[in-house]
């Protein structure tokens, strides 16, 4: 056998490094995708986490498994997002939006997100849209609800799969209109950023249109996650009123359901809770009776009777051992819409475009637990749903909602071709209730 020269081994090593370098361009070389690499942000630490993050999260845990075993109801029994297994990769949501738009960019740049399901701030929401348009990465917002993200500008990757604010509202003051007739004033208290203003705006508005004369009483705007309301609390107190319309959510609302029970606000004047579903397991024996609640839409307890809703709330409570409420409800519907809209662009076919999936999602209706969901506002990317009151009441020491009014979307909601500010200013054309 011939020796080895130092030349050879020179060139043996050059070879080798050629090879190597070879085989990591090959590497390099993006293969078939073998997973939908799913974003989801929500709350997980803070004060939203218990009433909001964590069913939220814990639905898109549920939702997640099934799809990518094939056991959701028609029409989601295929597996995976267009045949491809979900890889859930999870951010929590608190921190504010300087934080959410730096968490969002690592979402697309290094963890290769194929889409982003996520947010319940309305500041979030309004932080994060441009910044998923710049990066052409395609994005829902699940619950987040004030109006003006698709109201004061267009977007193509951004959708929202719930219905915003305006409906909320808008069914509040038709709906306590119908329990008093003869309503004189009102109070409100609000947090003091967007959700919190267009949710009053729109109430106090809506309010004064079906019904003159109505007067305000007090307004109290503290600050978002504030948890102490004492001196919001006595200014309400001074002034009488019939209803006192709260927006707050999360914490921030069971803090001040707990204190102004505690003060005794409530016997004076009956709350309007907008988001006050989430608190009727948690907060029974608090919340008074005759409580005005909503759930932001037909969720929880106001959700209909259908296959899907009877397997996910039985599968929720199986799971984690209660009902599940809207943040649930709004979760799930948003991944079932990414499957909706990401099977029907596939047409049998795993792993399609992004550009696909988008245009199957305009304007796309499709089935949710809560019934069917219409992307029907802010050119196709914006959903409606009804929207849906009752008052609380504890029956055989259960919580329950009696008194139950449904709106229709048509009802509750501005056409395309005008903002909520407009439609309500003009007196609500071509509402058909």
């Amino acid at each position: 056998m011939r020796q080895r020269s130092k030349q050879d081994g020179r060139f043996g090593g050059l070879a080798r490094t050629v090879l190597a370098g070879a085989a990591l361009a090959i590497a390099m070389v993006p293969a078939a995708a073998q997973e939908y690499r799913l974003g989801l942000v929500t709350f997980l630490s803070g004060g939203a986490a218990g009433p909001f993050g964590v069913p939220a999260r814990n639905a898109a845990e549920l939702v997640i498994e099934a799809i990518n075993n094939g056991t959701v109801p028609a029409p989601y029994e295929t597996k995976g997002i267009a045949g491809l297994p979900i890889r859930p990769i999870w951010v929590d949501e608190a921190g504010g939006p300087t934080k959410q738009v730096a968490e969002f960019r690592n979402l697309v740049q290094r963890d290769k997100a194929d889409a982003v399901i996520g947010y319940i701030s309305s500041g979030d929401c309004l932080a994060i849209a441009p910044v998923a348009e710049e990066l052409k990465k395609l994005t829902l917002f699940f619950d987040c609800g004030t109006p003006r993200v698709f109201e004061e500008r267009r977007y193509k990757y951004v959708f929202r799969t719930g219905p915003t604010a305006t409906m909320d509202n808008v069914a509040a003051a038709r709906y306590i209109l119908e329990l008093t007739p003869n309503l004189k004033r009102v109070n409100g208290i609000n947090q003091n950023y967007a959700w919190g203003q267009d949710s009053w705006n729109d109430f106090i508005k809506a309010l004064q249109k079906l019904k003159s004369g109505v007067e305000v009483g007090a307004v109290q705007w503290p600050k978002l996650f504030a948890g102490q309301y004492g001196a919001e609390i006595s200014a309400l107190m001074l002034h009488e009123a019939d209803y006192v319309h709260s927006s707050f959510w999360g914490g921030d609302m069971e803090s001040f359901v707990l204190q102004a029970s505690a003060r005794g606000l409530f016997a004076r004047q009956t709350p309007v809770l907008t988001t006050g579903e989430t608190a009727m397991f948690r907060l029974a024996d608090q919340i008074p009776e005759g409580a005005v609640i909503g759930g932001r839409g037909p969720y929880g307890v106001f959700a209909p009777d259908n296959a899907l809703n009877r397997w996910f709330r039985e599968s929720y409570f199986n799971r984690y051992n209660t009902w599940p409420t809207y943040p649930s409800y709004k979760m799930a519907q948003a991944i079932l819409g990414l499957k909706a809209a990401a099977d029907k662009a596939a047409g049998g076919k795993p792993n399609p475009a992004e550009a696909d999936i988008i245009a199957a999602l305009e304007g796309l209706a499709f089935e949710a637990p809560s019934g069917t969901v219409r992307m029907a506002l802010g050119k196709g990317h914006q959903a409606v749903q009804e929207m849906v009151y009752g008052r609380f009441k504890r029956e055989a020491g259960k919580p329950t909602v009696v008194n139950v009014k449904r709106y229709p979307a048509e009802c509750v909601n501005p056409p395309d071709t005008m903002t909520s500010e407009q439609w309500i200013e003009a007196g609500f054309p071509g509402a058909k209730c």
